[in-house]
């Protein structure tokens, strides 16, 4: 009986962590010092394992967390490339455009989280995340898509100018 106690817990000691420890619960409450501590470390660990999709979320969200935001971007794109099948890392790539409301973006990435969740808490927080960026979409709470050149109405707004400098000028 211990014998097969101590070989199952030595087989959960080797399995692997799909996602590091993180330390800290709030991120409110974690100083910078320690923040850039942590920082400094995943980055190491993403160097040793530059193939992992779990570091690299958690590097992406810690350099959230610093406010950093291009390279939590370029970390978690990263680790969605790495590993186009990483729930976790799907998902906070589309909680960043959610935060940053590229909403668009953020819902057709939430989408493909959704379709990757493995068990009901996953199904349960991709769904959240998709209420709410739809609840904002509703509000009107997004940036605007620039989808349309604006060299018309730039060149329109310099007519404009022309015409009224040149009418100015004869009077």
């Amino acid at each position: 009986m211990t014998n097969e106690l101590t070989t199952r817990s030595a087989a959960v000691q080797t399995a692997p962590l799909r996602l590091p420890p993180v330390p800290w619960r709030d991120p409110h409450t974690v100083s910078p010092a320690k923040l850039a501590e942590h920082i400094t470390a995943l980055e190491q660990a993403c160097e040793q394992n530059p193939r992992s999709a779990d570091l690299r979320t958690c590097l992406g969200m810690a350099y959230a967390m610093n406010f950093e935001v291009y390279k939590s971007m370029d970390a978690l794109e990263l680790a969605v490339k790495n590993e186009p099948d990483h729930f976790w890392a799907q998902l906070k790539y589309a909680e960043l455009h959610y935060r940053l409301r590229a909403l668009i973006k953020a819902e057709e990435e939430t989408q493909k989280a959704l379709a990757l969740a493995a068990n009901h808490f996953e199904i349960g927080v991709a769904r959240k995340l998709l209420q709410e960026i739809r609840h904002l979409h509703r509000d009107g709470t997004q940036k605007p898509e620039w989808s349309k050149p604006l060299t018309t109405p730039a060149l329109c707004l310099v007519a404009m100018m022309v015409v009224l400098s040149l009418m100015v000028y004869w009077k």
